[in-house]
């Protein structure tokens, strides 16, 4: 059994984007996700996705909805098959709790 720390994992990133898996529980994981930026629209058909906020504000536009705004300590579910993306304006740090295999499906969305 080993302990790890979020926030000092996040402290020691420099990149703009990394995303590591903290952890692997049954089929499923934890990923740390620090970032700057937008990543692409895509879907996962497989695997419902859990976000929570530690730093920053996370952004995730839905095709043809609303954006969510997820501040630190608050929790999000993106239903399996959600066309989406995340997005931040600040460094943003981010734990995401999804299959381990989740399938991702990139798409292109028209605004």
């Amino acid at each position: 059994m080993e302990k790890k720390n979020a926030v000092k994992i996040s402290s020691s990133v420099e990149e703009t984007y990394k995303n590591v898996v903290l952890e692997n529980v049954n089929n499923h994981c934890i990923r740390l996700a620090v970032f700057t930026g937008e990543y692409d629209w895509h879907k996962h058909p497989d695997s419902d996705e859990v976000f929570m906020v530690l730093e920053g504000q996370l952004f995730i536009d839905v095709e043809n909805s609303d954006t969510i705004i997820v501040e630190p300590n608050e929790i999000v579910k993106i239903p399996a098959g959600l066309v989406h993306r995340t997005r931040s304006e600040v460094r943003t740090v981010n734990l995401c709790f999804e299959k381990e295999e989740a399938e991702t499906v990139f798409v292109k969305v028209k605004n």
